[in-house]
């Protein structure tokens, strides 16, 4: 592991003094902190949420294999480890945390799982940090507003989509991979409960795939608030927004893509024309692993009353919602998330490396079987 300070945007003036993490001590002064990074795929032109100069800055740490990759320009996948603590059961969220990594190794990125342990924030996870999320229920899982509570008491958690964009953001790091983002939730006129991630959507530029907003949020006034705050939103083979388990919600997105090169291409123009925010490629599940969407309002309508009844509120409701679909479900929404997860994986590599000016995908025989592969010989991502 390599301690850095996550890069700066110009706009952000001089350099910070970093911190090193040093065995059995506290972190200790290492001097002047490097240069604003260079964007690999184009100018930055909107603040990333760096440290302010003359700052102290966390701990923040970079794995071996993601640290190399960058300083090399090799293409990086940021992955979230809130879906590990919280997405599945022991060893099931295990195996699945290694395959998601092994899929975007074997479409040519590398992986970097986001998390805090003790108050640093780790980019690229080894086994056993990967393997201590993974034992660790109870873990809380950290937003933006977390950060500086975990950083300064030296607690861990898992990241979110908010907080690992933002530290995706701080590496350098053009590609976020999710299941699914957080959104506008049902009711919220009343209640006001709107997920962290979209007001981090519209600040952080970097590409963030998933199978749209989870399900059990109100997704109209999810898009909604993505259209009034100048988030592009684009449909990865459709022109329709994904409904996480399902293919289509029936609403639509601001463009329809049909390449890696086209989500990268839309990146670049965003940086080039001066502004801030992601863009959003919304990946539908894979026909095969989508659920029917009759049984799942069925699933769902079940599962708000067992929520109501239970009195479940703020951000424990999703966390909520999902174990009990997985249960109603007899375990198709959890096959259901594992597919979309590792679809998303592999996209999100193609777009990664298409960033970097490399073939969205590797020369040679590919890690899919020939009968999953689309025309031209490239993997089928959906």
């Amino acid at each position: 592991m390599t301690s850095q300070t996550p890069s700066q945007t110009p706009s952000q003036g001089g350099a910070s003094p970093a911190r090193q993490e040093g065995p059995g001590g506290p972190p200790a002064p290492t001097g002047p902190a490097a240069p604003p990074a260079p964007s690999r795929s184009g100018t930055r032109t909107g603040p990333q949420g760096g440290f302010q100069p003359g700052s102290q800055p966390p701990r923040f740490h970079l794995g071996d294999e993601v640290r190399e990759a960058l300083s090399r320009g090799r293409p990086v996948v940021a992955l979230e480890s809130t879906i590990i603590a919280h997405g599945f059961p022991y060893p099931d969220n295990l195996e699945m945390a290694l395959a998601v990594e092994e899929e975007v190794r074997r479409a040519g990125a590398v992986p970097a799982t986001v998390a805090i342990l003790d108050g640093c924030l780790r980019v690229g996870l080894n086994r056993a940090e990967l393997e201590r999320v993974a034992r660790s229920p109870d873990l809380p899982k950290a937003s933006i507003r977390d950060l500086p509570v975990l950083c300064a008491l030296g607690r861990s958690a898992a990241t979110t989509v908010a907080s690992t964009a933002q530290v995706a953001a701080w590496a350098g790091i053009d590609v976020f991979v999710t299941g699914g983002l957080g959104g506008v939730h049902r009711g919220w006129g009343q209640t006001l409960d709107i997920s962290a991630d979209l007001p981090a959507l519209a600040r952080l530029s970097l590409v963030v795939v998933s199978a749209g907003a989870k399900t059990v949020l109100d997704v109209a006034a999810t898009l909604e608030y993505l259209e009034t705050h100048g988030v592009t939103v684009l449909g990865y083979g459709t022109s329709e927004f994904p409904g996480f388990y399902l293919r289509s919600t029936g609403l639509p997105v601001d463009a329809r893509i049909d390449s890696p090169d086209d989500a990268a291409a839309v990146l670049r123009a965003r940086r080039a024309l001066g502004l801030p925010g992601a863009v959003v490629v919304a990946n539908p599940i894979p026909l095969a692993d989508a659920v029917d969407e009759a049984e799942f309002n069925r699933w769902l309508a079940q599962a708000e009353a067992d929520l109501a009844a239970e009195g479940v509120k703020g951000k424990a409701v999703t966390p909520f919602l999902l174990a009990r679909l997985h249960a109603l479900s007899g375990g198709r929404t959890v096959a259901a998330n594992r597919a979309l997860v590792l679809n998303n994986a592999r996209l999100g590599a193609a777009i990664a490396r298409s960033l970097c000016g490399l073939p969205p995908f590797p020369a040679g025989p590919g890690p899919e079987e020939p009968a999953a592969r689309g025309r031209g010989g490239r993997p089928a991502l959906r």
